[in-house]
Order: structure tokens, then sequence, then C-alpha cells
């Protein structure tokens, strides 16, 4: 199973590559603009939870998932150079490039994000599964994408920021900004190699509670690696409701390593397939 992860994560890294949009225009940078983030690395976390869930389910159908892997890969992308921009995080580095607003303008920055959020619906469009099946893909990237929830868990989060607020409240801005894309990502996994209603469900819990899990972690490492380590801009949450700003850096740990407990007993209950692929997949991500 672990080879044949790897190699299918391989396989969906070159496809990736290979689906920037060709533009005939007179822009001088929009085209290699719209792919630049894109195709600067990044842990590829979300399509490769997508692709963990098909291959240990229906292996057949892997390579129809690598469109909807992609659009959730450019979906999450423009999600950062949003979040990026100065009216945000103002950061400067991101996936160890400098980010957009940075190296070309924030107007460009702003456009090559629009683009990727409605980009990412036509990748859907464009694959080669049933019609009912991309239209549930639809519904569940634009529901947890959208304004029910990543895109809440923004607005939540910037207007918040410099006020101190209840970790309740904290759990609800981190639960739609950062878990509800990563559920949503098992879930369209699940749907995929048609799994049934029970399982989806049960991915989409999971889903949830790791989202919080790499959120708590995400302000971890943000207070503890420089830019040059994270690969993007650090220490940049002062002023945010963050897990370490509230518990403190070892109370975090400690809230992380019981999320992290937590996930692999729900792992236990999915069939013996899908908990070793997606074990394979966290591994590395559980020990920080």
């Amino acid at each position: 199973m672990t080879k044949k992860l790897h190699s299918l994560f391989s396989e969906f890294e070159s496809y990736l590559i290979a689906q920037a949009p060709k533009i005939p225009s007179f822009h001088p940078y929009y085209e290699k603009a719209l792919w630049e983030m894109v195709g600067s690395g990044g842990k590829r976390f979300r399509p490769k939870l997508l692709l963990s869930i098909v291959c240990a389910n229906q292996p057949k159908l892997a390579k129809k998932a690598f469109m909807p892997a992609l659009a959730l890969e450019i979906l999450h992308t423009y999600s950062l150079i949003h979040d990026d921009l100065p009216a945000m995080d103002n950061a400067n580095l991101r996936r160890g490039v400098p980010t957009l607003h940075c190296k070309y303008d924030e107007c460009g920055a702003i456009l090559v994000g629009d683009g990727l959020n409605t980009h990412s619906f036509y990748c859907i469009a464009k694959s080669k599964l049933k019609p009912k099946i991309k239209s549930k893909l639809v519904e569940i990237l634009s529901y947890n994408g959208g304004i029910y929830g990543m895109v809440l868990g923004q607005a939540l989060d910037c207007y918040f920021e410099n006020q101190t607020l209840p970790l309740e409240d904290l759990r609800t801005i981190h639960l739609n900004k950062t878990a509800k894309l990563i559920a949503a990502a098992l879930q369209m996994g699940g749907v995929i190699a048609k799994c049934n209603q029970s399982t989806c469900k049960n991915l989409y819990k999971i889903g949830l509670d790791l989202g919080l899990f790499f959120q708590i972690r995400d302000d971890i490492i943000d207070t503890t690696q420089s830019s040059k380590e994270a690969g993007k801009t650090t220490q940049n949450d002062l002023g945010k409701n963050s897990y370490v700003n509230l518990l403190g850096l070892e109370a975090a740990k400690k809230e992380a390593k019981k999320l992290q407990e937590s996930l692999l007993a729900q792992l236990q209950h999915l069939s013996p397939k899908t908990n070793q692929a997606l074990k394979i997949l966290l591994e590395k991500y559980f020990t920080f």
C-alpha cells in the first residue's frame, strides 16, 4: 500500500504541473502567475487525503479522481493567496517563494485567487465521473470552501483579530477556516469511491478533528519555527486568536496530542485498507 500510494501521489504531482492553463493574452504576467503558487509545491495534503480514500476503496478510479483532487488543491491555493494579502495576514513568503502580491502586485494576486477559486469547479465539471458524482462533489466543495465554511472562518478570524475570544469561539473559527476543507477532501474521496453514506459521514467527522489537529499544529509551527524552516511567514499570529496564544505553547501541544490519539482511535473504525492508507499519509504529520 505504501509504494502504491507514493507512486499515485508522484503521478498526481506531475499531472498537476501539466494542467497549468495555456491562456492567449498580452498580459505581462497573468498566465505565469496563475499557476505559480500552485506549482510551487506545498504538502498537497487535501488532494492526498482524497486520493488515499479512493486508492484504498476503488483503486481503478484513482486516475479519474485526479481532477477533483486538483480542484481541492487549487481552491486551497486561492485561499492562501488571499490569506497572504496586505488586508489579511500581509505575508511575504509562502511555499518557500515570495507571495504573489509581493512579486507582482496586489490587484494581480487578488485576481489570480479569484480565478483559481472559479477554476476549481471547472476541474470537477471536466472530470470523467458520472454526473451525479460530479454534482455531489461540487456541493461538498462549495459548501465547505465557501460561505458556510472556509470563507466564514476567514471572516471571523480577521474581524476578531486583536480581541481575545473564548476557546469555544476559537474552535468555531478553525472548524470553518481550516477543518471543513480537510473534511471535504475525505468526504469527496468517499463519494468518488462509492462508499456508503455512513462511511462518508464518518470520514467527514474524522476530517473535522483532523483539521483542528492541523490548525493547532500550524499555530505551534508559527511560534516555534523560522520562516525559512516553515517555508512561509511565521511569528505572524501575535494579534490573532490562536491555540498557542490562548492556551500557551505546552498546553497547545497537549491538545494536539489528545486530538492525535482520538484520530488514531477513530481510524480503527474504518475499513482496514482505508485505515492503513490514512495512517501512511498522516504518519509524518503526527511527529512534530
